[in-house]
Order: structure tokens, then sequence, then C-alpha cells
């Protein structure tokens, strides 16, 4: 569907190479918390034997995977902002992201994986019926176990956050006269090249929240911090605004990618990622790690612009089931890993039988359950069905 802006730019109702790339983010964040059970840092529930292999491709999915998340959501931001008033938009957000994250943190999906992190740390002994009540006796990472941020439900939280934050400038960006302004600025920027400018503010932003690495630069949300992550959200936005800037993005694409290959090599065999603050090599260290990331988000955007804009019958039932997905993974993964971490076989074997029954549960408890029960569609952030 498309129709002009006040401004008289084609845009397009929905965008189905966002709907993709999101659908195609969320298998990769799945995988990602499957290799989380074998990689060498702690986790909820680890298995009994740690692998080199899958701790780079932690390593490696981390630099990017987050702020393609937000990056994605600020690019459906713009849409749905044109498409809904106000008041609904800041509704629908609220339904999407704040239920799940309510019913999520308080019922079931993180009181379960607290109580396997306890139980598997030899912190807790008993039966998940017998914790539960304890589950609210302080706050997760200060030595409680009220997990206040819904574990992996944290980006549905930061995600309102950022809604709520940035609202009145989208609305303020919205108005014919800036998008005029921005309109004549985007000539600029869909040059060939010239979009890799716009890393910039992510790596004045990474410099800025290292100063505090306890404070505002606290990588406890996917490797980033939280500051950070708004200025992607935010970028998402304005690339949206504009079709010539998916076309800069589709031209840019290989450099992109090259790019990306470039500075991941660099980041990983000359272990620039390991430099501690105030090595010489931190500053190093934020650069690649800042442009590495805005390098990925390009190609990621430039591929799929150029080859995911179609619609069919697989995206129309993944794009309704990715936020259930997302809800459940961590959950069920954890669940699986804490039945499965003692099995004496290899690592590889583990890891995809761990991705397989993960799947095909959330997949199941999706289809059978949440799709079709009114209250748990309520409670997963879906619509009503109609």
């Amino acid at each position: 569907m498309e129709r002009l802006d006040p401004v008289g730019l084609r845009q397009q109702a929905r965008r189905y190479d966002n709907d993709w790339l999101t659908v195609l983010a969320m298998l990769t964040i799945f995988f990602f918390h499957c290799a989380r059970f074998f990689n060498f840092e702690d986790w909820h529930v680890k298995n009994n034997q740690l692998d080199e292999g899958l701790t780079l491709f932690v390593a490696i999915v981390a630099q990017w995977i987050m702020p393609l998340f937000f990056m994605l959501s600020g690019i459906s931001s713009y849409y749905s902002l044109n498409s809904r008033t106000g008041g609904r938009y800041i509704s629908n957000r609220f339904r999407r992201l704040v239920i799940p994250l309510i019913f999520g943190t308080f019922i079931l999906l993180v009181p379960v994986q607290v109580w396997i992190e306890r139980y598997s740390h030899a912190q807790f002994g008993g039966t998940f019926i017998e914790f539960y009540p304890r589950y609210f006796e302080g706050f997760y990472g200060f030595g409680g176990n009220f997990a206040w941020m819904g574990l992996h439900l944290w980006y549905l939280e930061v995600l309102f956050v950022f809604t709520l934050l940035t609202f009145p400038l989208f609305i303020f960006l919205k108005k014919e006269r800036i998008q005029e302004l921005i309109s004549r600025k985007t000539v600029f920027f869909a040059k060939t090249g010239a979009i890799f400018i716009l890393g910039i503010p992510l790596f004045l932003m990474e410099c800025l929240v290292n100063l505090q690495p306890e404070g505002l630069g606290r990588r406890d949300f996917g490797g980033w911090s939280s500051i950070s992550y708004i200025v992607v959200f935010m970028a998402g936005f304005l690339i949206a605004f504009d079709s010539r800037n998916r076309e800069a993005l589709e031209r840019s694409r290989f450099v992109s990618l090259a790019l990306g290959l470039l500075t991941t090599g660099i980041i990983f065999f000359f272990h620039i990622d390991l430099a501690p603050l105030g090595d010489f090599a931190y500053p190093l260290k934020i650069f690649f790690r800042s442009f590495n990331s805005w390098f990925w988000l390009l190609a990621f955007l430039g591929f799929g612009s150029r080859f995911l804009e179609f619609n069919n019958g697989i995206l129309k039932y993944a794009r309704e089931a990715v936020l259930p997905f997302y809800i459940l993974h961590q959950t069920i993964i954890v669940l699986i890993g804490f039945y499965i971490a003692n099995w004496e076989t290899s690592v590889m074997v583990k890891y995809i039988t761990l991705s397989a029954f993960s799947f095909i549960v959330i997949i199941a408890i999706y289809d059978l359950l949440i799709k079709r029960i009114k209250v748990l569609r309520f409670l997963f952030g879906m619509k009503a069905k109609e």
C-alpha cells in the first residue's frame, strides 16, 4: 500500500522487508540464546561442557543483534504513526509491550528462569512452587530474585520507555515543514556512501556512556548501553522518512557488508573487544564496535530492501507469531537446557537438540494455545482474533 505524505514523498503504509528482517532477527536471537547455554560467560543455566566456537558466535552476534531490533522498531514506529493517531500509537505500544512484560515478569515465564538459575547454581534446592513466593524477595541483580527488568523481556520495557520519550519528538518531526526540511537534507545522505556518516552519533554516544562504565555505560542489556540503543531507534525512524534512504541503502549494501566483515575481523583477530578501560586500545574498541554495528545494520537494511519487499503466507503467519515467539523463547530454552545439561554427548548434538526441541515446543504452544485463546492473545500482545 502506497500513499503520498504531506510533502509529496511516496511512502508505504507497511514495509514487508522490515517484517522479514524482524522475523529473521527473531530467529537469530533464538539461536543466539541457544548458544548462550554453551558459551564461556555465566547464564541462567549452563551445559556441562562449554564451547569456544559458540562463544565466538555469541560475541559476533552481540555486536549487532539488539541494535538491529531497535533499528527495526524505529522504522516500525514511523509507519505506525503514519496509520494511527498519537493516542492510538501509545495505546497500541502499551498493549503489545507492557501487558506481556507484566504477565511474563510476574506470573510464569521469568520466575521459572530465576528458579532454574537459583537451582542450577546451588542457591535453592526446592521446587518451583516452593520458590515462587521467594521470587518477590529483593531485586534480581542486587542479591534478590525479583527480575524487575523482565530478564529477556527487558527489550519490551526499554522499547516502551523509548516510545514515551521520543513520542513528542516524532510528532514534531511529522509536521509538514519539518518533513520538508528533512527531505532537503536527505538529498545529501541519499548519496552513495554518505549514509555511513550517520554512524557517527552512535560512536559519539558510545564515547559518552563509556565515561561511566558502571552507570550509563552498563552493558547488562544485550551487550550495549541502553542510552546507545535510543540513538539507533531514532536513526531507524529517520531512515524510514524518505524512499531515497532505502535506495541509498540498496546501493551501499555490498560495501556495508564488506565493511562489516572487515571490522568484525579486526575486532576479534586483534582482540580489540577485550581492551579494558584505560588501555591505549580502548578508544579503538569504541570506534570499531560502533561502526561495526552500524555497517551491519546498513547491510541488513540494504539487502532486505533489495530482496525482501514481498508478502506471502509464511510472512503473514510469522509476522503475527514473532512477538509471542520472542516472549516464550528464552524460558523454553532455559527449561529444556536445564534437563539436558548433564547429558553425555557432544556440544553440537546438544546444540541441535536444544534448538530443535525448543523451536518445536514454542511453535506448538503458540499455534495450539496462544493463537487460539482470546485471553492468551491479550497477554502475549496480540490483536483480538477477527
